[in-house]
């Protein structure tokens, strides 16, 4: 059967691991677009660092560069990087981690609001709930062509205005009220009765 094949990684560690102002921007990037941990943010960050060194590396060529680009360029434009197909170099050099990230599904499914949260919407694709271009993909990272955006619908219907759903909002919503919080601080009949014991 022969070795078994080895994967290459789809992301670099950084090479600060522990730089706070790192640490600081990319949990706001978790937090914002939902993402599960930071590795979901290096994968982007490394599909970023491809796209711009190959840009260099043919800019660095001139005419022929230029020539050479245009595939690199259709891609980018086919997957949503840039808005333009006839966009230049440049404007592969300015890509940005945000602009991958954009084009994640779980980010298209929040934008077409087939969901009320980013939480929800990767909840919905990891159970199955949503589809592309008529196939069920359970990949929230799946990066959404341009040509398929438009498809992404439910893939099984599902009421998000569902009695128990509702409830799970509410209850939710109830837990974060400072009534709430003051009522689990506040010490249990055991904690309360304990001090009066000991004083008698």
């Amino acid at each position: 059967m022969g070795d078994p094949r080895r994967l290459k990684p789809k992301y670099e560690t950084p090479k600060k691991v522990w730089s706070k102002e790192r640490i600081e921007e990319e949990s706001k990037l978790i937090e914002e677009y939902g993402l599960k941990n930071m590795r979901e943010v290096w994968i982007a960050q490394k599909e970023v660092r491809k796209i711009r060194r190959e840009a260099r590396k043919l800019l660095s060529l001139g005419e022929k560069g230029a020539e050479e680009a245009r595939p690199l360029i259709a891609k980018c434009a086919r997957l949503g990087y840039v808005k333009d197909g006839s966009a230049g170099l440049d404007a592969l050099l300015a890509l940005g981690v945000r602009d991958v990230l954009d084009r994640r599904l779980e980010t298209r499914v929040i934008k077409r609001g087939l969901a009320r949260s980013i939480a929800q919407g990767r909840q919905l694709i990891a159970h199955g709930f949503i589809s592309v271009a008529g196939r069920k993909v359970s990949a929230p990272g799946y990066i959404v062509p341009v040509s398929e955006e438009q498809t992404v619908t439910y893939f099984k219907a599902i009421d998000l205005n569902a009695p128990v759903m509702a409830q799970k909002r509410a209850a939710g919503a109830e837990a974060k009220t400072p009534e709430a919080e003051a009522a689990a601080q506040a010490p249990t009949a055991p904690e309360a009765a304990a001090p009066a014991e000991a004083a008698s």
